[in-house]
Formats: structure tokens, sequence, C-alpha cells
């Protein structure tokens, strides 16, 4: 590369993601600011910033939900020859939709609670719900990440009532399994650390993500060594089947002895309670150290194009 690198960090954008998005581009730029020249860009509708150079310029997608992780943005980034951070469009778009990553973990012979999908212009009815996948259900939108739409529900009554509320949409309606919640994140496609969640509230929605002191969070997660490879396994298998790139994190329930997978967050949080940050620490990465881990993949493919090289 002839011109100084330049790291241009997207956050904000039109999701319900949004003051989370805000948060982690604010988190990642001051990270990457002692070491490249870095420009952070505030998205307030669904399109890129203007003029950016595709030979010099690495963009980091801080971004949540909607036109960030649906892989929308990283056809556009495509398009314009422009490198970029994290996953491609078609593994972004893939891993925005929580029903086909469990078909993926089913074929490849990882547990998932079982699941049905349904429109929200035509909900099912709760009998038929509660006859194929019991009484204590998950609902939750298709394609949303940070418990955005989360609803719980035990009997028949309060099942009618989580469908009632959904007027618009793609919507998963999952067995609810009860026991350990466990995150792990990936650099490279290669399983970091695994951080158990401890809700105060015992349900990890929205409100424990992001109010400081409502969840626990232990890193590294006491597990069995067993346990703790086979989530690793899990994962990477995951990542790799998904076609995932350069980073991720993969959410996972342990209900005894048995791994469930619940999803995958391909641009996951980097805020100051976030996951990843916390599965890193557990094998020596501070947020500086891996604020750099996570751009350096497209840095290294910027530079193999810029020199003639293979893309990876």
């Amino acid at each position: 590369m002839s011109d100084p690198l330049k790291i241009v960090v997207l956050h904000g954008g039109t999701s319900k993601e949004r003051e989370v998005s805000l948060a982690s581009g604010q988190a990642l730029a001051a990270a990457l600011s002692t070491k490249y020249a870095v420009e952070l860009v505030r998205l307030d509708e669904e399109c890129l910033p203007p003029r950016m150079c595709a030979s010099d310029t690495v963009v980091f997608p801080a971004l949540h939900g909607g036109f960030g992780e649906d892989g929308r943005m990283q056809a556009r980034l495509e398009a314009g020859g422009i490198e970029y951070c994290g996953s491609d469009a078609a593994a972004s778009r893939l891993c925005m939709d929580k029903a086909a990553t469990k078909q993926i973990a089913r074929e490849q012979g990882v547990p998932t609670p079982d699941w049905m999908v349904f429109d929200a212009a035509a909900p099912p009815l709760a009998d038929a719900v509660i006859e194929q996948l019991g009484p204590s259900l998950v609902v939750k939108p298709v394609d949303e990440g940070s418990s955005v739409g989360l609803h719980f529900a035990e009997h028949r009554s309060g099942l009618g009532v989580a469908l009632s509320q959904i007027h618009t949409g793609r919507w998963l309606i999952e067995q609810r399994v009860r026991g350990r919640e466990l995150t792990v994140g990936l650099l490279g496609g290669k399983a970091l650390g695994v951080v158990e969640i401890v809700s105060a509230s015992g349900v990890y929605d929205y409100a424990a993500k992001y109010t400081p002191g409502s969840t626990e969070y232990r890193f590294p997660a006491k597990l069995e060594p067993v346990l703790e490879q086979q989530l690793g396994d899990h994962a990477e298998r995951l990542f790799a089947s998904c076609g995932c790139r350069d980073f991720a994190r993969i959410d996972f329930l342990l209900a005894g002895e048995q791994l469930y997978f619940l999803e995958i967050n391909t641009l996951p949080g980097l805020t100051a309670t976030s996951l990843l940050p916390k599965s890193a620490s557990c094998v020596g990465y501070h947020f500086e150290s891996l604020a750099e881990a996570l751009v350096a993949p497209a840095i290294t493919r910027l530079s193999n194009r810029s020199n003639g090289g293979s893309v990876a």
C-alpha cells in the first residue's frame, strides 16, 4: 500500500441496536487510534459514507442488526472494492437468520433446541405450537440481535400474549432449555475463552445485557475440560460451516452435560460490558490488542491485493 492506511469505523445505523453500536464504535475507534489513523463515522441512514478510497481504506462495521449484520452493507462494500473486517456478505446474511444457522448446526451434529418459524402476518395457533414444541418456549425475531423482541412463555396464555404483540417480521419459536448460559469468541476461526452469563433476573434480555450490575460474568467459565473442549469444537465447526471470517461470537446453553447451540453473532458488541472482549481476555488479550487482532486480517487482505497477491 503506497498511501497511509486509514481505518474507517462505522457505527450508529438505523436498527433497534443503534445505541449499542454507537458505544461499540467509540470504544473500538479509541483503541485503534493508538496505532492507526482512524475515522469514526456515524451512520444515520442505510448508506455508506462517500469518497472512501479502496486503495488505502479498511472499514470496520461496528454496526449491529439490520443494515450492519444482514449482508447488505457488506455487499455494497464488496461492490465498491472496499476491504472490510468481519464475515463477507453471504456469511453475514446467513448468520443473521437464526433458523438457518440452527439448521446448519443440526446438519453438523451440534444439538440445538427444536424450533419453528412463522411470519407475523400468519401467526400460528398457540395450541399447535405447544403440541409441537411443548409449553415452555422462547419467542424471538429471526433476524435481530441483543435480545431485541425476546419473549418467554410458560403456558398457553403467555404464548398467546406474546403472539398478540407481534405485528411485523419473521419470528422463531424455540423450546426453552434451562441451563447455564455460555458464549465463546472466535478469532480466525479459533475458539477463545468461554464466558458464563449469570443474570440476576434469570433472563438474559436487553436490560440484563446493557444495564451495569444486572448480570454477573464469569470468565473463564468453570467447566469440565471435556465440556470446554466440546464447546470449542462445536464453535469452530459452526464458524467454518457458516462461512464466517475473521471473528465472531457463538452462544450456547449447557443443560446438565448437554450443550445446545443458540446463535452466531458475526458483529458482536464491543462495549464495556460486551462478551467478546471478556472471552478474548481469557487467553491474554486486552482491549487494545483485541482491537488490533480484529482488524489485522482485513489489513492483510488489502496489502495482498495492493501487492498483487491473492486475497484470502
